[in-house]
């Protein structure tokens, strides 16, 4: 602020509390790249020291107090940092395997990188031809290798930092959300992204010089590289940036993956769009694109976060999970608050409401997504065919994609995605949209490039989810895909008696389920027994054949033990051979209209001396009878119920991790970074 000053100290501090924001991700080593204090060996002036880390967070913050060369107490007036976390995709966990990546001994560039590059063995094989020496396993370090071939092999004496970063990207096939940073642009950042996220963090003292930042286009994103590096030149001198309104360089710019690394310093925020290319130089933020395409936003807004630092910190829970799970009376109210009036007993998502004509006179709803928003698509499919009376598939994103489905103008296809970022589950949207069928995303995340490229929507509303494994946005889409079908039932005279029991059934959700949470203590003891066990089969059919599904995946994605949802009409061609005393089995067996059949496949498990765990409804003897132990849940309407019987599993599969030793708050599931400018 105010041209202020900052230590090295202050801004080690910076990025490594940002990394420490994000821990949740997972990961397995850590790195930081700033400013350094020497020259490099060809005597340039600036210098980019690389400090990395194995490990967690907290051994690169000590690295960074040990190393006598970082002069912590250095003030500077102008600074760019970067930090990133990493998990292991290419190459083992090691210090020269994390990031940041450098172009040479020298540290010329370096860049940091959230996602994969699916042509990196080509790009390298092209750079070792030229001369170029690898010394990491990763497929991030072609891209500061071909940064640096690019500027050697420049037409013209100047060429701009945001000109390279383009004509790299150019180049690049995958998912990838980048920060770039060089001794030849010192003061200078440049980031962009394409199907990894990325936003850009905005803090000033004074009033901002706009609320919307215009994207500057090339005008001919195919012009020989001196022609485009001219009229880049061009376009940035005259472009409207961004900046403090008082002194252009009185102000921060953070850029981060997720907003909780930044909301501690500001909750201004620019969600970047596929391709965007961001560039800070001189206290200025400016934006361009290769090429408009038609029907392009041509203008990033500055949208304000609502989140608060308290809902991202675990408070007196022992991990973010845990928070979570407890927050899901909250959670599902908040998905129905303003939605559903219960004392006349209509729902309204307003988000659809103008696109409910066209969703009424589809074909048939397709709901796309991946692991628990998946889930979240079977748990709903039955009462979506029920109440809309059309045909409802389920796809797995990936599966989706690899079959080249076949998709029609008629169809409505619904993307479900937590984080609204899901790589596959925006392919998949965009594979629809080509094809002329109407979107609708189901994200927990405003701004994410799926609530931002669907034709209409709903937010779930769950609040920040930190946790890996997703828990209340679970729940969430759950009473989000429910409330839809209720929707298109309104005028439906047949169907209104099975409305208001529904509609019910929603109002007294959240009571049950604290009821359910009330039985945490039991539900540790049950897992006292099973966690040092191999393998954990969960059965169940109809409503409750989701919650097999999601309760198997939390207990694999959590505590690293074999996990296996089945469905109990299946039991007997094949997986009965696995049951036996020693093989710890979950069943779900609910009033509903499979509690016979369900009671089927329990007498098979107990013929063959197994020992179930049975989560049933309350007072319920006979099915007592026959469990080795039973979670007694209270009931609610059927298609309801895989709500309330879910909650148990997710308890069971953090108190398996506990005492299964593993850290539920970082468990190794994705990369992420962080980089904060001043």
């Amino acid at each position: 602020f105010e041209g202020l000053p900052r230590t090295r100290k202050e801004i080690f501090e910076t990025l490594v509390k940002g990394l420490q924001r994000l821990e949740y991700r997972g990961y397995d080593s850590a790195g930081i790249g700033v400013d350094g204090p020497k020259k490099s060996d060809s005597g340039d002036t600036s210098y980019i020291c690389l400090i990395k880390k194995r490990g967690k967070v907290k051994a690169l913050d000590e690295e960074l107090y040990k190393n006598d060369s970082t002069d912590l107490e250095t003030e500077l007036d102008t600074h760019f940092g970067i930090a990133h976390t990493r998990w292991a995709t290419h190459g083992e966990p090691s210090a020269v395997n994390c990031h940041p990546h450098r172009s040479d001994k020298n540290n010329e560039f370096v860049v940091i990188h959230n996602g994969i590059i699916t042509n990196y063995k080509e790009l390298r094989k092209y750079l070792i031809s030229k001369g170029y020496e690898f010394e990491s396993e990763t497929d991030t370090e072609v891209i500061p290798k071909l940064i640096k071939y690019v500027y050697d092999n420049r037409e013209n004496d100047y060429v701009s930092f945001s000109t390279l970063v383009e004509l790299v990207i150019q180049q690049l096939e995958g998912a990838f959300a980048l920060v770039f940073k060089s001794v030849h642009f010192p003061g200078e950042a440049v980031a962009t992204r394409r199907g990894s996220p990325l936003l850009i963090g905005v803090r000033s003292k004074y009033e901002l010089s706009t609320e919307q930042i215009p994207i500057q286009y090339n005008s001919n994103g195919k012009s020989p590289r001196g022609v485009q590096q001219k009229n880049f030149r061009n376009r940035v001198d005259s472009t409207v940036a961004l900046h403090s309104v008082s002194d252009r360089k009185a102000v921060e710019f953070y850029f981060a993956s997720d907003a909780s690394a930044i909301i501690e310093h500001t909750n201004k925020v620019i969600y970047l769009q596929d391709d965007d290319i961001a560039a800070v130089a001189e206290g200025k933020l400016s934006l361009h694109r290769m090429s408009r395409c038609a029907g392009e936003d041509p203008v990033r807004a500055i949208q304000t976060l609502q989140m608060e630092l308290q809902q991202i910190m675990k408070g007196n829970f022992k991990a973010f999970m845990q928070k979570e799970i407890f927050e899901q009376p909250e959670s599902v109210f908040n998905t129905m608050r303003g939605r559903i009036c219960f004392d006349t007993n209509t729902v309204v998502l307003g988000g659809l409401k103008d696109h409910l004509k066209e969703i009424r006179r589809c074909r048939r709803l397709i709901l796309i997504g991946c692991g628990t928003s998946f889930h979240a698509g079977v748990a709903t499919r039955q009462i979506l065919e029920e109440l809309t009376e059309l045909p409802v598939m389920v796809e797995l994103a990936s599966d989706f994609l690899d079959r080249i489905t076949p998709v029609f103008r008629d169809d409505v296809c619904f993307l479900i995605s937590q984080s609204g970022e899901t790589a596959d589950t925006l392919m998949a949207l965009r594979y629809c949209q080509g094809r002329g069928a109407l979107t609708v995303g189901v994200t927990n995340t405003v701004g994410s490039s799926i609530s931002r490229e669907t034709d209409c929507g709903v937010h779930i509303n769950a609040g920040p989810e930190i946790g890996v494994a997703s828990t209340k946005a679970y729940t969430s889409q759950f009473v989000a895909l429910t409330m839809f079908g209720l929707m298109m039932s309104e005028d439906r005279i047949s169907l209104q008696k099975r409305r208001l029991e529904i509609i019910n059934g929603l109002r007294m959700l959240p009571g049950l389920i604290k009821e359910v949470l009330t039985l945490d203590d039991k539900i540790r003891s049950i897992a006292d027994e099973l966690y040092q066990q191999r393998s954990l089969l969960v059965m169940g059919r109809g409503y409750n054949y989701a919650t097999c599904l999601e309760g198997a995946l939390k207990i694999k994605e959590i505590t690293y033990m074999h996990s296996e949802g089945i469905l109990a009409g299946e039991l007997k061609h094949g997986p009965l051979a696995l049951i036996d005393k020693h093989m710890p089995v979950i069943m779900i067996i609910m009033r509903d209209a499979c509690y016979t059949k369900c009671h089927n496949a329990l007498q098979q498990v107990t013929a063959r001396q197994g020992r179930p765990i049975i989560l049933c409804c309350q007072d319920d003897p006979e099915i007592t009878r026959n469990a080795y132990k039973t979670i007694e849940l209270p009931q609610t309407v059927d298609c309801l119920q895989g709500i309330i019987s879910v909650i148990p599993l997710q308890l069971m599969s953090f108190h398996l991790a506990v005492l299964r030793g593993y850290d539920v708050s970082h468990p190794a599931l994705t990369s992420i970074s962080i980089l904060p400018l001043k």
